[in-house]
């Protein structure tokens, strides 16, 4: 009997551990720096909020699903807290145009965004090369593709 039991606590343990597995692999298709922040620090709610990009205090962080968020009030975190997935930048912060173009994750500028159907998209911008702008171009189409491209990414590290 008493194998038994130790065979079934075995098995949950193996069924734990297997169901732990998916988030902290797809966690590695996100852009975040090897301490787990996203956004470079930026506040995710500024975007939504205060409509500009605004980095976040050292002291007023939360940490969600494995991610580390800061804030630079925490009025931006409380409202954060109530539903996270409202304020995740897509792609998971890569950029977008580079996702929806080629499904390449490519570095952004945090300071480069769009706000679009209560979404937020991050872009590159560096060197003469701001690609909201060829994003803007056409958006239907390149959100389309980095839909699909990110699906497949994710569904990849599974």
């Amino acid at each position: 009997m008493k194998s038994k039991i130790y065979l079934l606590i075995g098995l949950m343990l193996c069924v734990r551990w297997l169901e732990a597995q998916p988030a902290d692999v797809r966690l590695k298709q996100f852009n975040i720096e090897k301490t787990g922040l996203a956004l470079q620090g930026y506040d995710p709610v500024a975007y939504f909020v205060n409509h500009k990009a605004m980095k976040g205090k050292n002291e007023i962080t939360t940490l969600y699903e494995g991610v580390v968020y800061r804030f630079s009030s925490d009025k931006n975190k409380t409202i954060f807290l109530m539903n996270p997935l409202n304020y995740e930048p897509q792609y998971g912060g890569w950029c977008a145009f580079a996702m929806g173009a080629k499904g390449e994750k490519v570095e952004v500028n945090p300071e480069t965004f769009k706000i679009s159907n209560g979404k937020l998209f991050l872009f590159y911008n560096q060197f003469f090369n701001n690609t909201l702008k060829d994003w803007n171009k056409d958006e239907p189409s390149l959100k389309t593709n980095a839909d699909r491209n990110w699906k497949k990414m994710i569904t990849l590290t599974k």
